[in-house]
């Protein structure tokens, strides 16, 4: 279901859970490690989200 979202090279903007609060990260797609059920995200600051597959609640 996430998967043409992030085929694509454009900016992603994904929300998800994290500790129980609701999270808002917009970068590109680094990596994604389906062993690990993770998706790394660079930030325009170089800064690097780890986010579990699971916890995504919408791509944009």
């Amino acid at each position: 279901m996430f998967l043409k979202k992030l085929a694509k090279e454009a900016p992603l903007t994904i929300s998800y859970i994290q500790n129980g609060f609701m999270q808002t990260c917009t970068g590109r797609l680094l990596s994604l490690d389906l062993k690990m059920q993770t998706l790394s995200l660079k930030d325009e600051n170089q800064q690097v989200y780890s986010i579990h597959l699971s916890g995504i609640k919408t791509i944009d």
